[in-house]
């Protein structure tokens, strides 16, 4: 007999019973299903609702069930349906007919609702920590590679060279900007739902307070239809987790294109590469590939949410049930893509030669050459053609900037001098941006200072928060 089949007089068909389930995927809320539980059953005996000894006996077995969990030894069944149904039923079977007092009050409405709270709530920690470990990765690269010069990059073209450490910091702020973001959405995931019922509240007289205090939740739902029906946090957090995809398939580009022949910036550690089934002297670097390829999964998962809601009348209906198996998803993929990077980037290799000897091909003095010309007092605009000529003309002779001769740059400025060599220089020209954020030494190094406390500030903040 079903738990809710009172009503009803025939058996449910088969094909509905397995179409209808969840228990394949909503196990994975079992800790935060028997937490709530244990919270609710608490409360219900200090309340009055529940006697002490019955209290007392749903609390022990709910304890027992969660012992035969971590130990592997339960076994789910489609037939009760849900994670709800199926620790009731094994609470009734451990306990006797007094385990189904344990739903008393409570809805699997505002019960589903709770345990995903409690799951997105610590996901949003785990990853948050995951986060700083790659955080710790970059600037551990960051700062050996201070004095590390490579072309930047702008349409995919060599534009200005800048500091290795600059580039690397670039991607700290990324997913430094997605750990604020995961920080202030834990204000609206740290809400309690229990109490709601299915939609208007319960008759009985229950204390949210207590249930939200037991769960360390900072708030109730004050409305209890919303309380059952809202999954904007859900689609917030999927909101983050794509927006941390980006930068990390982001950073996954720049890793397949610089170990590249074409490019030979870095070398990637064996363990995150794989080989080719036919060409022997293959060394592919699939994970960041698969990393790249991934985000799209979670975008599909976020677009898939904001789909299941769009038309959704209040309160809860079944479609809801759909909100599990991409979130679930969606940390799976995370999880792996955070931890993975943070490996590859701890190990990767660096080409210090490479990259200085890239940068300081083509033209990526030129905007130098210009400000040159701007403090001898010309107009900007009119050093920017001059500029261009003097490149057009080192084209056409196979030279760079740097090989003319001060006659040959006299030809399109009488103005330049022989300082103009000093001010061409690879080293310079890194050194003379020196605007707040800009790739010289002395603020790539503030910046690095700046990242590694506030890195310290955020691991001190989840022991707060959590």
């Amino acid at each position: 007999m079903k738990l809710w089949g009172g009503r009803f007089t025939k058996k449910t068909n088969q094909w509905v019973e397995e179409f209808n389930a969840s228990i394949s995927f909503d196990k994975e809320l079992v800790e935060e299903d028997i937490q709530g539980s244990i919270a609710h059953v608490r409360m219900l005996g200090a309340c009055g609702i529940l006697t002490d000894e019955e209290a007392r006996q749903i609390h022990q077995g709910l304890l027992s069930i969660r012992q035969k969990v971590r130990e592997g030894k339960v076994e789910f069944s489609i037939e009760h349906e849900d994670i709800h149904m199926n620790i009731e039923k094994m609470l009734i079977d451990e306990i006797g007919p007094v385990g189904g007092k344990l739903h008393t009050g409570r809805s699997r409405n505002d019960q589903v609702a709770l345990d995903m709270h409690l799951y997105i709530r610590k996901e949003t920690v785990e990853l948050a920590k995951q986060i700083f470990t790659l955080q710790q990765a970059l600037l551990g690269q960051a700062e050996k590679h201070v004095d590390t010069i490579l072309p930047g990059y702008t349409h995919l073209q060599r534009a200005q060279p800048v500091r290795l450490a600059h580039h690397l910091l670039a991607y700290v702020s990324m997913f430094e900007r997605d750990v604020d973001r995961l920080f202030d959405s834990y204000k609206r995931v740290n809400h309690c739902p229990l109490g709601a019922g299915a939609i208007a509240g319960t008759t009985f007289p229950v204390d949210r307070q207590m249930v939200a205090k037991e769960l360390g939740f900072s708030a109730l739902y004050d409305n209890s239809m919303d309380a059952v029906s809202d999954r904007d946090y859900l689609v917030e957090f999927l909101s983050i987790c794509s927006l941390v995809m980006v930068h990390l398939s982001r950073l996954s580009e720049e890793l397949i294109l610089w170990s590249s022949e074409e490019f030979q910036y870095i070398v990637l550690d064996d363990a995150f590469c794989t080989g080719s089934s036919m060409m022997p002297q293959k060394k592919n670097p699939d994970i960041p590939e698969l990393i790249r390829g991934k985000t799209g999964r979670v975008f599909g998962h976020l677009l898939a949410m904001l789909t299941t809601l769009k038309a959704l009348p209040l309160t809860y209906n079944k479609d809801l049930q759909e909100d599990k198996e991409g979130i679930f998803d969606t940390v799976t993929t995370l999880k792996g893509s955070l931890g993975l990077m943070a490996a590859m980037i701890e190990t990767m290799e660096v080409n210090v030669q490479q990259m200085k000897k890239n940068a300081s091909r083509g033209f990526a003095n030129a905007t130098d050459l210009a400000d040159y010309l701007v403090n001898k007092g010309i107009p900007f605009r009119k050093a920017h053609e001059i500029v261009g000529k003097l490149v057009l003309y080192s084209l056409e002779h196979q030279k760079t900037l740097t090989d003319c001769s001060l006659e040959e740059f006299r030809r399109f400025s009488p103005e330049i001098g022989e300082d103009v060599y000093q001010v061409l220089e690879l080293d310079q020209v890194v050194e003379a941006r020196k605007s707040f954020g800009g790739t010289a030494r002395e603020q790539v190094l503030e910046t690095l200072a700046r990242k590694k406390e506030t890195l310290e500030k955020n691991r001190k903040k989840i022991t707060n928060i959590y």
